[in-house]
């Protein structure tokens, strides 16, 4: 087989790992494969070469994507769609792997089912710090910008302490608040805002002036407080700095309240020995699959479902991309089961995170 792949939209730490590994499994199993520059877009221009082992050695440790990643404009539409099954009949790709996102897996199921009918096999690997693809437990790249969060909140402490400061800190994640509970969990924070809690601003701000005035109270004697706050809250960082700095002048004189919005900081760096070990089993499944004849799937990490289908590596599992698609949507939307879970598992740690 000529196995073709690609990386798109938003990069993670692992995609490197993928790359690498789907590359590795091909030439071992006697595939050609060949890398395609800058997702969607670079297939639309028909950037791709054969990856020989050399030009991958080394690659799992570096974060970003080697092969680039760019966010299309044209593939989306009917012209853009019919250009790609083009240059993927010019490339001669009997299968394409595509690692990313919402998104890009959305792209892949479009390439894979549109008319005038599939141009090659398509396997999806899910790639998104956010956690927010359906079906799979983690998502490559979530543990190390876990990691990168908790380091920063971790730095962020000791400076808070020693000057007797509340701290909100904003982490990514535009449509789901995963990286906030999991990070704020693990970087001891006294409060984690996320979207699908369905606060108002007046809630939000009333729970953390309850939250200063407790933490800062003389008989409790904290010397910090940490705020961790996803991307998905309805409500700007500068707003609610703002209105608690007026706050604790009038309330609690002496404590100051500032901001940290880690942004893309989240993403970059190497990736971490968990993500690394998804990626590499999560490609060589999705080699293993195609040879199986998958197509229009995802390979899953420890997707706790039976949905789909099992293989040989108990921890991956293939998971029809309409499936994953939907239970997305559903995650988006608060609706999923996981996202319930979610929510309710953080609910029952409030009550510990404020102590």
């Amino acid at each position: 087989m000529r196995i073709g792949v690609l990386t798109s939209g938003g990069d993670a730490p692992g995609m490197n790992a993928a790359i690498r590994s789907v590359v590795k499994a091909a030439v071992a199993r006697g595939h050609t494969a060949v890398g395609i520059r800058n997702g969607y877009e670079g297939l639309l221009e028909g950037q791709g070469r054969e990856l020989s082992l050399p030009d991958v050695d080394g690659l799992s440790r570096l974060g970003g994507t080697r092969l680039g990643s760019a966010r299309s404009k044209r593939f989306p539409t009917s012209e853009g769609q019919a250009l790609a099954r083009q240059q993927v009949v010019a490339l001669g790709l009997d299968a394409l792997v595509v690692i990313g996102g919402n998104g890009s897996l959305a792209g892949a199921h479009a390439l894979g089912t549109g008319e005038p009918g599939r141009p090659c096999q398509v396997v999806g690997l899910p790639a998104s710090i956010d956690n927010d693809i359906g079906f799979t437990r983690l998502s490559i790249g979530v543990d190390t910008a876990v990691n990168t969060i908790v380091e920063a909140c971790d730095r962020i402490s000791d400076t808070a302490a020693a000057h007797r400061r509340a701290f909100v800190v904003e982490v990514m994640g535009r449509h789901c608040g995963y990286l906030a509970m999991r990070a704020g969990i693990a970087a001891d924070a006294d409060a984690i805002l996320f979207g699908e809690a369905h606060l108002s601003k007046r809630e939000i701000l009333t729970k953390l002036e309850g939250l200063l005035a407790r933490s800062f109270a003389p008989e409790r004697g904290k010397l910090r407080v940490l705020v961790m706050k996803a991307e998905n809250v309805d409500i700007p960082t500068s707003e609610v700095v703002g209105h608690l700095r007026d706050w604790v002048d009038a309330h609690v004189p002496g404590v100051s309240v500032r901001e940290t919005i880690l942004g893309h900081v989240v993403r970059g760096g190497s990736p971490s020995a968990v993500d690394r070990l998804i990626s590499q089993r999560l490609a060589v499944g999705a080699v293993l699959a195609l040879e199986q004849g998958a197509h229009d799937e995802m390979m899953a990490w420890d997707a706790g479902t039976t949905v789909g289908q099992a293989t040989v590596d108990p921890s991956v599992r293939r998971i029809g991309l309409t499936e994953v698609l939907a239970e997305t949507h559903a995650m988006l939307e608060g609706h999923s089961a996981a996202t319930r879970a979610r929510v309710e598992l953080l609910n029952q740690a409030e009550q510990l995170l404020a102590l």
